[in-house]
């Protein structure tokens, strides 16, 4: 009946469009991922006029083919569509066909594996900025799918820092940042007003933090620093399991098991967190992999996988799973469920076999922003990732360029 329950959520997923994150709208879309070149974890920013590429793919768990879709929208620097016409961002048209797919091989749960890359034969991008890929389904006029990226171009540089000593706390539970935005060389009518800064903790967008203020400009220099705004809870080092063989237990499942039609996995139980503990995670990612390690795209199952947390219930909001598995939303059916029984909350997820990370987040009632302190605790030692985007509207321009973009992890030892 659990996986029944479950299964029926998943039809549930919400109408809106959150529009800066890749994000699936229907059940049968899992495994959503957007890659740099191929590569597993590098952030999804093309170089404008660079070799780069974006691989975008995803599995239908119809099992039969589709007709797939994809249009290309040019954002803002909030994420909302721009004012552009398709000609002035893009060479080539929308609606292209996905013509790349292979059925899973050797798999109880069966399923096609979609993937197209950007850009193309048909599709060469024109300017910077944000883009939204948005997949449809023949003789569906909503999207199932969205995939987030970006495009930059090169006009400003970024030096960043970070300290666990900061403006509320010494060396405690947060860490603070500190960016300096050089933009000589570059013509800015007014530096303070015309460059928006956005700054981003694991690719969390639910902690994001926006319109910050410049502490003060110096030589073609804009500096920001003592900032309350650029204050983040330290959080603790990534949980990890791996889902790699259909019957051996690996890292941190306790047992594997296999329940007509599907496999299970289960996962030995977390406890609410009260210190630091060391571990080298990869902030949130996850690896899509087998234990052959061969066609991972194509002979890599689907488990469902179970989650147990055992703490004393929290009143006052709810307790997420968190990271890429869930694409950073909290979502109802990524909400976890306390057991009164045995004194825990669980939720289990289909998930493809591979190397994941994962954390449990409090959302307080009524509000978006998750906390990692109730569950994981917060610790300025912790390893975190911070990426910085720097925004530009000339003035004429209809549209936010992206001129700048780093990235930096923190690191006690830095």
């Amino acid at each position: 009946m659990k996986i029944l329950r479950i299964l029926l959520l998943t039809l549930l997923l919400p109408l809106a469009i959150t529009a800066q994150t890749n994000d699936t709208f229907v059940s049968n879309i899992k495994t959503l991922q957007v890659k740099l070149n191929g590569e597993w974890g590098e952030p999804p920013v093309l170089l404008l006029g660079g070799e780069n590429f974006l691989e975008i793919s995803f599995d239908d768990l119809q099992h039969t083919y589709v007709r797939y879709t994809y249009s290309i929208v040019h954002c803002n620097a909030d994420w909302t569509p721009s004012d552009l016409i398709v000609s002035e961002y893009m060479d080539g048209f929308n609606d292209q066909r996905i013509d790349d797919y292979e059925p899973s091989m050797n798999t109880r749960m069966e399923y096609n594996h979609y993937s197209f890359t950007i850009p193309n034969d048909d599709v060469r991008l024109k300017l910077s900025g944000n883009y939204r890929i948005d997949i449809f389904e023949d003789g569906r006029e909503e999207p199932v799918a969205q995939a987030c990226f970006c495009v930059f171009e090169p006009r400003v540089s970024i030096s960043i820092s970070a300290s666990g000593n900061t403006d509320i706390d010494t060396w405690h539970s947060h860490q603070q940042i500190d960016f300096r935005v050089n933009y000589q060389g570059y013509v800015v009518q007014d530096p303070i007003s015309d460059l928006k800064a956005i700054v981003l903790q694991n690719r969390r967008w639910d902690n994001h933090v926006e319109n910050i203020r410049p502490t003060y400009l110096r030589n073609n220099e804009l500096v920001f620093t003592h900032n309350r705004q650029l204050i983040f809870e330290a959080g603790n080092e990534y949980r990890r399991f791996e889902i790699l063989d259909e019957y051996v237990p690996t890292m941190h499942v306790y047992s594997m098991s296999y329940h007509d039609p599907y496999y299970h996995a289960t996962l030995f139980e977390d406890k609410k967190r009260v210190s630091y503990l060391f571990d080298k995670d990869q902030n949130g990612r996850y690896w899509i992999r087998n234990g052959n390690n061969v066609d991972n795209d194509t002979e890599s199952d689907y488990f469902y996988t179970h989650f147990r947390l055992v703490m004393p219930p929290v009143a006052g909001g709810d307790i997420y799973l968190n990271g890429d598995l869930t694409n950073g939303h909290f979502y109802e059916e990524n909400k976890m469920e306390y057991n009164l029984i045995d004194h825990c909350y669980e939720i289990v997820r289909p998930l493809k076999q591979g190397s994941y990370n994962y954390q449990y987040l409090f959302v307080p009632e009524g509000e978006t922003r998750g906390t990692p302190v109730t569950c994981e605790g917060s610790f300025h030692q912790t390893e975190n990732e911070y990426w910085i985007y720097i925004y530009h509207r000339p003035f004429g321009e209809r549209y936010d360029k992206l001129v700048g973009f780093n990235r930096y992890t923190y690191n006690i030892d830095n």
